[in-house]
């Protein structure tokens, strides 16, 4: 199956997303309730909804996106070249309009496909929620109601590595390790975003951890083709 799929064809993507607000207490009050409901399911007896507000960007009813990095891969010289971008800023609706332009440019193409670890449960979706939260138009690509199978050019690595296992999870990081990646996970991690963005208030920090996460996405790829790696000195910003 990879043997198909030309890694020229392929927008890798990762996403970083955070609660919608600071704390739970400038949240709106309706939202408050429906968080409160949503994490009945999982807070202990103790805690209360303020105490897991934290977890609120994982899911895009309650969180926003504030990062969206995307690399490519090209021939240039003999070699391989990557280059990434990244849509971060503080403003998702402007963030999303940007990303959707650059999405539905680069999908003209139907041989075209998007990749992330994890990403057909939580990259993907998230993205295509916010944006119809935030009223963006679908890119094509993104809208996949009533596309048969093969008609969404989604692809996975953590799909790939689970080969019909669908209870196992294993994380970018693990593989990066086991398959001698430079690992993506060398200042923060996604549980530091948003101390980052709401109290650092450090975008280009956010972005740079993202962009690496893209790049580790994109070295897992070439390692299941059995292909060589991407040099370092050959990852340019767009």
């Amino acid at each position: 199956m990879l043997d198909n799929i030309n890694v020229e064809d392929i927008l890798f993507l990762d996403i970083e997303t955070v609660p919608q607000e600071s704390c739970f207490e400038n949240v709106d009050p309706d939202l408050q309730k429906m968080w409160e409901k949503k994490s009945d399911y999982f807070r202990q007896e103790e805690q209360s909804a303020a105490d897991v507000y934290g977890r609120a960007g994982i899911y895009a009813e309650f969180g926003k996106i504030v990062c969206i990095s995307v690399g490519i891969i090209s021939a240039r010289g003999g070699r391989r070249i990557f280059r990434v971008k990244s849509f971060a800023g503080d403003n998702e609706k402007v963030l999303l309009e940007d990303f959707g332009q650059m999405l539905s440019h680069f999908a003209r193409d139907i041989h075209k496909n998007m990749c992330g670890h994890n990403a057909k449960e939580f990259d993907f979706p998230y993205i295509a929620r916010r944006m119809l939260i935030n009223g963006v138009k679908l890119p094509a690509i993104l809208d996949v109601a009533g596309k048969k199978p093969w008609e969404v050019k989604f692809l996975d690595t953590m799909d790939m590595w689970k080969f019909g296992d669908y209870k196992h999870y294993t994380s970018l990081n693990l593989l990066t390790t086991i398959f001698n990646i430079p690992s993506p996970k060398d200042d923060i991690d996604g549980s530091q975003v948003a101390s980052v963005f709401y109290e650092e208030k450090d975008i280009d920090r956010i972005a740079r951890y993202c962009e690496k996460d893209v790049l580790a996405t994109a070295q897992l790829f070439l390692r299941f083709k059995g292909e060589e790696l991407i040099d370092e000195d050959a990852v340019e910003n767009a």
